[in-house]
């Protein structure tokens, strides 16, 4: 790749060249940063230490944290210390790095949200068979399926991209490397990538797309034989804020990868790529678990075990220092 591209470094232009505005990105940057990392990484803490919540949803949800704390802090972090340092520059092979790490972690936040749906519609029409169907086996076969068509996605699309020449700009009005970007600022004829590219990208996405609605059709259509109201209100505030979600991150990552050209612009790219690469993982944590009855549960258990280890840490120490004390020899003259 290098042998073909005279360009060895990119320029990040990002969201502001102001000092005032830089450190504005920085602060919100920051704070979404760390929300996305602290909600993904209290799940996976409550997967893996509780007896309760080892269940294919739970699993599948595992996953899917930890593919959201690895898609944002591929392109959160770099974006910070640009802004920071003031340094916008990233080299050629970091782009790639940055490309493959951005298609594989979105690929398999696409391929996770339609396992999960999967496994509602079992979960929610077939729940006698649930068990049988959802085993451990399938449930791994799954996740590793996900992972591993995941990253061949990624293997192809970043090859496609770097088989162009880059000989003119470097700028990328981005502010992370992202395949449309480049495409603009490539020195040869992106025709044929385009193509190649909206072809994979509508059929991966038409699947996902197809089948996750037709899974929530089939579990629409068994809530509304629910008698009870409150049941059936329950399953739809379950339901609907999942298909919003997942709307929102397919409907803006096909927009930013199979936009016309007429359609783009600075702002326009720095939104679209901000819902579908930066908002997610953030919003993921709220919608699918802290909602959730059982994680609140969770978190309540080990919340009242750290109460109880630090009132016992500390009645530890007040009773070391009783101990200390009647030790002294004016405590034993008395």
């Amino acid at each position: 790749m290098s042998n073909q591209s005279t360009v060895m470094e990119f320029l990040l232009k990002g969201f502001s060249e102001d000092p005032n505005g830089q450190i504005l990105h920085f602060v919100i940057f920051l704070s979404i940063y760390v929300i996305a990392l602290s909600g993904n990484a209290l799940i996976i803490t409550l997967v893996l230490f509780n007896q309760q919540l080892h269940t294919p949803m739970y699993f599948f949800l595992l996953n899917l944290s930890f593919s959201d704390i690895c898609f944002i802090s591929t392109t959160v972090p770099k974006s910070m210390a640009a802004s920071l340092s003031n340094s916008k520059l990233i080299s050629f092979y970091g782009c790639v790095a940055q490309i493959f790490l951005v298609m594989t972690f979105a690929g398999g936040e696409l391929a996770l949200l339609t396992i999960m749906a999967y496994d509602r519609y079992v979960a929610i029409c077939h729940p006698l068979q649930y068990m049988l169907i959802m085993n451990w086996e399938t449930c791994s076969h799954l996740a590793a399926a996900s992972w591993t068509s995941s990253v061949i996605h990624a293997v192809v699309e970043t090859s496609i991209t770097f088989s162009l020449n880059f000989c003119g700009s470097n700028i990328i009005e981005q502010f992370f490397c992202d395949i449309p970007q480049l495409q603009k600022i490539s020195c040869t004829d992106t025709e044929a990538n385009r193509v190649l590219i909206l072809v994979i990208s509508l059929t991966v996405d038409a699947f996902c797309f197809v089948f996750i609605f037709a899974s929530y059709g089939y579990i629409f259509s068994a809530v509304l034989k629910i008698p009870s109201v409150q049941g059936r209100y329950k399953a739809f505030s379950t339901c609907i804020p999942h298909l919003t979600v997942f709307s929102l991150f397919i409907l803006t990552a096909g927009f930013s990868y199979m936009r016309p050209k007429a359609l783009s612009s600075p702002t326009v790219d720095l939104l679209s790529a901000i819902l579908y690469a930066v908002l997610p993982p953030v919003l993921n944590p709220i919608i699918y678990s802290l909602r959730n009855k059982d994680i609140q549960e969770a978190v309540c258990k080990i919340s009242k075990k750290v109460k109880n280890f630090l009132s016992a840490s500390v009645l530890g120490m007040d009773g070391d220092r009783f101990i200390a004390i009647t030790d002294t020899p004016a405590m034993q003259l008395d």
